[in-house]
């Protein structure tokens, strides 16, 4: 027996010991994300449902006839009230008042670009010329390629016919106004050596229309037009005068005096147009 036990001891310690399997354990936080994860998915579940859902519309019920009637009446007795009528004028007045200071901000501003005094631009910006009706106004057409000598002699002869310089642009494009406000000064200032804002200048105004000169077609400057109305408002206010598409009847070209050309311009049939800007050239 001794021998039996010992061959089975030794057989037990020579059998190949057995190796026991893993038991993997979930992490606490594991599950936590997984119950994380599921409500995630349930709530993005119901939120697709809920938009597939139509929104009911509201039921708002009609009133009754004793409610539309109430309100009728409330309407119908309803009085204005003579306190908001006079807040009213009272608004009306202090924004006419404001205007008024806002136009004379402007007007010293364009005095300051355009090297006028102050008191000139005023005049300019509130002169309604011509103020007898139908009467027609010289326009010269020019351009700022033309010598600043013809400009200033021309400027001299419109201002006692009452006459308007067109531009069809201006220089340096339509986004600068410096070149043209520059170029204008140029042209009014009574004395050409004058500098700063106190300089005397002509009371002649200077336009830039380039749809003037499309209407008229004019192809080269100088040239002389009459148009009834006031050309230098803009063309929905010429309604009151004419119609914004009236036209010169005739155009003169050529670098001629101012006279010279009205002549030319009786000639072509427009006698009774060129009376009233002839008469003025020659009373001064």
């Amino acid at each position: 027996m001794t021998l039996v036990a010992g061959c089975a001891i030794t057989a037990a310690q020579a059998a190949p010991e057995m190796k026991k399997p893993k038991v993997k354990v979930a992490s606490t936080a594991e599950g936590q994300k997984a119950m994380e994860a599921l409500e995630k998915a349930q709530a993005r579940a119901q939120r697709n449902a809920n938009a597939d859902k139509p929104i009911p519309s509201p039921n708002i019920a009609a009133p009754s006839p004793a409610l539309r009637k109430r309100a009728f009446d409330a309407l119908r007795s309803h009085k204005p009230d003579p306190r908001l009528e006079e807040r009213a004028r009272a608004a009306r007045k202090a924004g006419e008042a404001q205007l008024a200071r806002d136009r004379e901000a402007m007007s010293k501003r364009l005095a300051e670009a355009l090297g006028l005094e102050a008191p000139s631009t005023m005049a300019v910006a509130q002169a309604v010329a011509p103020k007898a009706p139908g009467a027609w106004v010289p326009v010269l057409f020019v351009s700022s390629s033309m010598p600043i000598t013809t400009l200033r002699t021309y400027a001299g002869q419109l201002e006692r016919a009452r006459g308007v310089l067109a531009f069809r642009g201006m220089p340096g494009g339509l986004t600068k106004v410096g070149p043209m406000a520059k170029l204008s000064a140029q042209i009014l200032r009574l004395d050409p050596g004058c500098e700063g804002p106190a300089c005397a200048m002509r009371d002649v105004q200077l336009i830039v229309d380039p749809i003037l000169f499309r209407q008229h077609g004019v192809t080269r400057v100088p040239a002389l037009g009459m148009l009834p109305g006031d050309p230098t408002k803009p063309y929905c206010e010429r309604e009151e005068e004419g119609p914004a598409s009236a036209q010169s009847g005739h155009l003169v070209y050529g670098d001629a005096a101012l006279s010279g050309m009205l002549e030319t311009y009786a000639r072509l049939g427009g006698k009774e147009e060129i009376r009233d800007a002839e008469t003025r050239l020659e009373r001064r």
